[in-house]
């Protein structure tokens, strides 16, 4: 092992599937907008990626308000996917949010696999997009309502129809509403993803004892924060024990420490969300503070950590 110093610089640089990244920080789809909403916050070419809100083929007006509600050490959300749909994406955002440095992933959604191969397919050849990352969350409308996200053979086919338009990096972002999520990752990893996001948010809802009413418009809502990061890392070992392509794991990270436990589970990169929202600058607290326990730990680069977590079984 090279010899660590206080001046010296950790490797933080990873790779996703044909997405070469600086550092394992990327912000999560739909807790980081279009991304010139927080330029003014933090400089956007220090992340390691970025995933925009999810695109649908069409414009999504949202669910009505109210769409948020805290709760304890989480939030819930109904936004209900708004977006300005895909040819004003590549119209209007795709003019800024080509001239930056740090790799662009676009997160898409669809009603049917049809949807969601002609998202990829008009996208496909835009320049400035790095990659995509497949919501499969989304119901099937053809298949009565029932999500991509929860059948491995739908999110299967999902995944086979969009690789066939594209030759773009694909991750595949994976519900925790299933019963196996390691059935959920090889299915996607047979069709053609190059990596799997986790987790997406868990269902919930929340009530006013007072009004007796949901808190929610929508009624039930979209758990994150870091309430579901017990949930999240115990898939994210489950799922990168199992499968050979690369994991990105998300869900309640607020600190570089919350980072690490990912990588050391198995993931080779994470997703910052919900803390997006109350500390705007959290990735690079969390790419410096990756920069120290690094430096800690006696450690050159941030690969020789990935998966290392020590449960006993090792010789």
């Amino acid at each position: 092992m090279d010899t660590v110093t206080a001046n010296t610089r950790p490797d933080l640089r990873v790779s996703i599937g044909g997405l070469e990244l600086a550092n394992p920080v990327m912000t999560a789809s739909g807790t980081f907008g279009y991304a010139q909403e927080f330029s003014n916050l933090l400089d956007l070419d220090q992340l390691g990626g970025i995933i925009v809100k999810g695109i649908s083929l069409e414009p999504r007006p949202g669910n009505p308000p109210p769409r948020i509600v805290e709760t304890a050490c989480g939030m819930l959300n109904a936004i209900g996917l708004e977006n300005v749909g895909v040819d004003r994406f590549i119209k209007e955002k795709m003019v800024w949010l080509a001239k930056l440095a740090s790799p662009l992933v676009v997160n898409i959604l669809g009603d049917s696999v049809e949807e969601y191969g002609e998202i990829a397919r008009r996208l496909d050849q835009v320049e400035g997009i790095s990659g995509l990352e497949i919501n499969i969350s989304c119901p099937n409308v053809k298949k009565g309502g029932v999500a991509f996200g929860t059948v491995p053979t739908m999110a299967a086919e999902v995944t086979k129809v969009v690789r066939r338009v594209t030759e773009l990096p694909l991750i595949v972002k994976l519900s925790p509403n299933v019963t196996n999520i390691v059935e959920m990752a090889k299915a996607v990893e047979g069709a053609g993803a190059d990596a799997v996001s986790l987790i997406n948010t868990l269902i919930g809802m929340a009530i006013d004892a007072k009004s007796r009413r949901p808190k929610l418009a929508n009624i039930i809502g979209g758990l994150s924060g870091p309430a579901i990061k017990p949930v999240a890392l115990r898939m994210v070992y489950q799922v990168a024990g199992s499968v050979k392509i690369p994991v990105i794991g998300i869900g309640g990270i607020s600190c570089a420490d919350d980072a690490v436990e990912f990588l050391l589970a198995g993931a080779t990169a994470i997703q910052v969300g919900t803390a997006n929202f109350y500390e705007p600058a959290v990735t690079i607290q969390i790419i410096q503070g990756m920069e120290d326990y690094l430096r800690q730990q006696g450690e050159t680069s941030i690969r020789d950590i990935i998966g290392t977590v020590r449960t006993g079984a090792e010789v």
